[in-house]
């Protein structure tokens, strides 16, 4: 699949799910890459954190592929680069603050001197091949989100990465009706929209008003307040800048990932008046209605700092008189995780405080107000809805319908859709999937270690080592049990299980090696079965004397 005088539309990631966002532009024989994202693991994956997306179409074509400009810096947009830009051996393009965690992140891999990484300033325009293109401010909840302008000769596309209004951003500024307007009266093809909160009847929301909210909690708290958030929102870390100044506390911040965001941060520009933090056993040491702890971990992630608080193993404390302030979204999957931490809180008597019960929270994606004002003025011909579940991409191509764009198309990872010339259409398919990152290891998400791993979280494991000599057994079977249900019948299954395979030996211990191999493990299988009704996975060593 070439591009040739036409302009395609590919997603690798982000449409059909939320997370793992990469979009390809195809033209006249070459490809741009938006984006190049990861999303997180769940229990679907045991023992894998990170999730990466498999870029198979795009590495068997990287002669073609021009570079990757990078529309903000959250995890689901960037945090792929690590461990596949080296590969893919393209140059990157992004605005400062961006540009400074990418690096960061390149660093840590140890890559950053085999990465291109070009900083591009928002007011200019920059050309790869037949794209031009100019970063558009976009309120969002980090610094410099930015919608991509993508001009070629076949249309325009406006490519909006994650965006919000906000009238009154706690940092940086966004492109007004205005400015948008005027691109709109330029002429745009398509909107590639951003789909989050398209069944949100309302608009965000600023981030102005949650500092009053978290104000009106905050200062009513008598004990210690430690408050939770997403660590890259680092508006909400300037308004809670703000608060421990408007409360009269001491600020201490929890989180690695929160330290990385302010260093960057204040290295670009922002958060310059953010207030002086003081250490952990500072913070212990000083009356509790003095303190504003900011920790990571509000998903219910088993390494962050909330999670440690919750547990007691962190050298910071709350207990019962104290206040928890969950200032974020439940993302969909973290329900229960994030429960689980809430249950302990609560069982130390700490005070729980959530969006349901005060205004401490906005989100940083466009409700429906939002993308009716936004259609309004870039006025495309096409809209393309992507970063959200098939659910939301849908209803915002219907939405589109409504409110007056003449045409929307619907897609979802590895559709190629052919913008122009001519109606918007599906003209193919291309290879899509999940990796993981196992350790140091990229896997393929259903290869035969994770498939393995599954098995063995689901049903437990058998190892049964065998002697023979001369096609009988040369001494007992030996049984190793790992996550069978037997409990307090362990040794009694154990026996069992010996028998089983004492009489697969008696029955094919003369023939073919590998035949006794499988004679045995299916004999212990089936005991397994008989005494628990569980089929695990059974291992057979044969040892031959």
């Amino acid at each position: 699949m070439t591009p040739e005088k036409e302009l395609l539309f590919l997603a690798l990631g982000g449409s059909g799910e939320i997370g793992m966002n990469v979009n390809l532009y195809g033209c006249q024989g070459k490809w741009l890459m938006v984006d190049c994202g990861i999303t997180f693991g769940d229990a679907n994956y045991p023992g894998i954190d990170v999730i990466l997306p498999d870029l198979q179409f795009i590495e068997e074509r990287l002669d073609d592929l021009l570079g990757i400009v990078l529309t903000h810096g959250h995890e689901d947009h960037i945090g792929a680069l690590p461990y596949l830009a080296g590969e893919l051996g393209v140059p990157l393009y992004a605005t400062p603050f961006t540009a400074g965690l990418i690096h960061g992140k390149l660093e840590e891999e140890g890559i950053e001197e085999k990465v291109e990484l070009n900083v591009v300033n928002e007011e200019g325009p920059f050309n790869l091949g037949p794209f031009r293109i100019t970063y558009t401010p976009l309120a969002h909840s980090i610094p410099e989100g930015n919608a991509v302008l993508i001009e070629t000769p076949y249309g325009s596309v406006f490519h909006t990465g994650d965006w919000k209004l906000d009238e009154s951003p706690a940092l940086g500024g966004a492109s007004t009706a205005a400015e948008l307007t005027a691109i709109g009266d330029k002429g745009v093809l398509a909107l590639v929209c951003d789909s989050t909160n398209v069944f949100n009847p309302e608009a965000s929301g600023s981030e102005g008003a949650v500092r009053a909210g978290l104000d009106e909690v905050i200062g009513a708290a008598k004990g210690r307040v430690l408050v939770t958030t997403f660590a890259s929102n680092a508006a909400r870390l300037q308004t809670l800048g703000e608060v421990a100044r408007d409360t009269g506390r001491e600020l201490c911040v929890a989180g690695r990932s929160l330290d990385r965001i302010l260093r960057v941060a204040k290295s670009t520009g922002y958060l310059r008046d953010f207030p002086d933090t003081i250490d952990f056993e500072a913070a212990m040491d000083l009356p509790p209605h003095k303190v504003l702890i900011v920790a990571t971990g509000g998903q219910g992630e088993p390494r962050a700092a909330l999670n440690r608080i919750a547990e007691g193993s962190h050298v910071l404390k709350v207990t019962e008189g104290d206040t928890v302030v969950f200032s974020s979204r439940q993302i969909p999957g973290n329900e229960i995780a994030i429960g689980r931490i809430m249950n302990t809180l609560a069982a130390k008597g700490v005070e729980l405080i959530t969006d349901r019960q005060a205004f401490i929270h906005v989100s940083g994606h466009p409700g429906r107000p939002e993308l009716a004002a936004m259609y309004k003025w870039i006025r495309p011909e096409i809209v393309v809805p992507v970063h959200g579940e098939v659910r939301h991409m849908y209803e915002q191509a219907r939405f589109a319908l409504e409110q007056g764009v003449p045409q929307s198309i619907r897609q979802v990872n590895g559709d190629i859709i052919r913008l122009a010339p001519g109606k918007p259409e599906k003209i193919g398919e291309a290879p899509v999937g999940r990796l993981v990152l196992d350790g140091d290891i990229i896997l393929p998400a259903d290869g035969t270690t994770i498939n393995e791993r599954r098995r063995v979280a689901l049903y437990g494991q058998i190892s049964a080592a065998v002697a023979i000599r001369n096609g009988k057994l040369a001494g007992e079977p030996q049984i190793r049990l790992q996550g069978i249900p037997v409990e307090e019948d362990r040794e009694d299954f154990i026996a069992e299980a010996s028998d089983a395979a004492r009489e697969a030996v008696k029955k094919d211990g003369k023939g073919d090696l590998e035949k006794l191999r499988e004679s045995v493990r299916l004999a212990v299988r089936r005991a397994a079965v008989r005494y628990t009704g569980k089929k695990p996975v059974v291992d057979v060593l044969i040892i031959e004397q």
